[in-house]
């Protein structure tokens, strides 16, 4: 679920040379939530497209001579979730996004987020009609596809479509050329995509969130619809419906963590969302005590709500170190298990004595929820009552989010007391698929929730879903 952000100016705006490369800068701190792997700007300047991207931070891998180096009207940026790993289990460079390629003598650059269910069908279909891969990245085989297809009609709107009645899964990406700012979504809406517009009418941003249109001023105008590609050049917005959907499927876990709390998807505020999912985890599942606490960030919206409904006091438990990475898009157990320690500390005297209700947004793995109890009965809490505000995850996700195997979560081995016995909580309480949706405000029908309930929007077909294929796994 990594972040795209994409900037088109127009030319006539007379704007400096790297406004468009520093909006996208911008505009990659605010998703920078969504993937702190690798980070990468292209930039497009009506003769060439020249790009700049490394692994690590944003604000690691962007210095002010860089930027300034970054000149053109258009920009792609991408902040990449998770990538190949080689030798030692080593990060290549070459899965940091944007994806550079050619169509003829064009070049493209392509900021990708997603996973694809087919990537071996669409693999074998390109080695056989003799394109080259470099990698196994489904970025690289999206590419290729708009590349061949574009090369066929003579037109990337066309290629773009093409290459999406080919592609399953989930994915929302951004192309530029050296003219004009593409998007696109898969035909569920499974990623979330948004457009907006610079004041003054200068130009328009394209984001994964809505937090990255705010960040930079612009305006947001509208989610990107599931199966439509949208082209923004010097002639404005033109759209194209290339894969139309009977019904949408969003990502719940948007709402249940993934999304920042200031933005908003399908209309619906993330914050007052995950309110109200604390509100209805209260009713379900009540409890006695003296202090509700959030574990930060994504937690504390649920603790608020629960505090509402139930009358118990609301208070801030734990402190969060800001400058430590989120431990669920960690790459690695060794690096998930030293960052929970360093990012979250309890206050002593706030907990000291007390039977706290801790609100938290999820439990994957098990293994933050177990060190998070032992860390507050250290720190002298009286009882450490759980209460989770989504259901329990049951099943792998194989359309974007790094949990991709059911042996690795606590939720599909064991039932709600023995998970509750395993990290040492006095009580555990997940709140049901019903309040969830309740508290979404969406239909169930139009939210992805396989992890919670095992039924799959699109079908994985044979996809082994037991032992561990990557150790790539989720901590929390």
């Amino acid at each position: 679920m990594s972040g795209v952000i994409g900037v088109f100016l127009r030319q006539d705006a007379e704007l400096p040379n790297d406004e468009a490369a520093r909006l996208a800068y911008f505009g990659l701190h605010a998703l920078q939530h969504r993937g702190q792997e690798g980070t990468g700007i292209a930039v497009g300047d009506g003769r060439t497209i020249i790009e700049v991207k490394d692994l690590g931070l944003v604000a690691q891998v962007f210095k002010e001579s860089g930027l300034r180096a970054l000149t053109g009207h258009i920009a792609l940026g991408h902040a990449t979730y998770a990538v190949s790993r080689g030798k030692n289990d080593l990060p290549e460079w070459e899965s940091a996004q944007p994806h550079m390629f050619s169509i003829g003598s064009q070049l493209i650059a392509l900021g990708f987020n997603g996973s694809l269910i087919n990537s071996s069908e669409l693999q074998d279909y390109l080695q056989n009609h003799k394109i080259q891969l470099e990698s196994d990245t489904d970025a690289e085989a999206i590419a290729a596809l708009v590349g061949k297809f574009t090369e066929e009609t003579s037109h990337i709107r066309e290629g773009i479509a093409r290459t999406m009645n080919m592609a399953q899964g989930s994915y929302a990406a951004g192309i530029i050329t050296e003219s004009a700012l593409y998007a696109f979504r898969d035909p569920l809406g499974i990623c979330p995509l948004c457009i907006g517009e610079l004041p003054d009418n200068r130009g328009w941003v394209i984001a994964s969130e809505t937090c990255g249109l705010d960040i930079v001023g612009a305006r947001y105008l509208r989610d990107i619809e599931p199966g439509e590609v949208v082209k923004i050049s010097e002639l404005g917005v033109e759209t194209l419906i290339a894969k139309p959907a009977p019904k949408p499927a969003l990502c719940v876990f948007e709402y249940v963590y993934f999304a920042r709390p200031d933005s908003e998807m399908a209309g619906l505020s993330m914050y007052e969302s995950r309110v109200h999912l604390g509100q209805e985890l209260a009713t379900e599942s009540p409890i006695q005590a003296d202090y509700v606490i959030g574990v930060p960030d994504s937690g504390i919206p649920g603790a608020v709500g629960f505090a509402k409904a139930s009358g118990i006091p609301y208070g801030e438990g734990l402190t969060k170190n800001r400058y430590v990475g989120r431990t669920f898009i960690e790459p690695t157990q060794a690096l998930r298990q030293r960052g929970i320690r360093l990012k979250l500390n309890p206050m002593k005297h706030a907990v000291r004595g007390k039977r706290l209700v801790v609100v938290d947004d999820s439990i994957v793995r098990g293994n933050t929820s177990k060190q998070l109890v032992a860390m507050l009965r250290e720190a002298g809490a009286k009882e450490v009552h759980l209460r989770i505000t989504s259901p329990r995850v049951i099943s792998p996700c194989f359309y974007g989010i790094d949990m991709s195997t059911s042996d690795q979560l606590i939720g599909a081995r064991l039932n709600v007391d023995e998970i509750c016995h395993h990290v040492g909580a006095d009580s555990l309480a997940y709140l049901s698929l019903d309040g969830m949706v309740r508290a979404t405000g969406i239909p169930a029908d139009e939210l992805c929730m396989a992890c919670f309930n095992g039924v799959y929007p699109i079908d994985v077909g044979e996809i082994y879903v037991g032992e561990s294929c990557a150790d790539t796994t989720n901590e929390r």
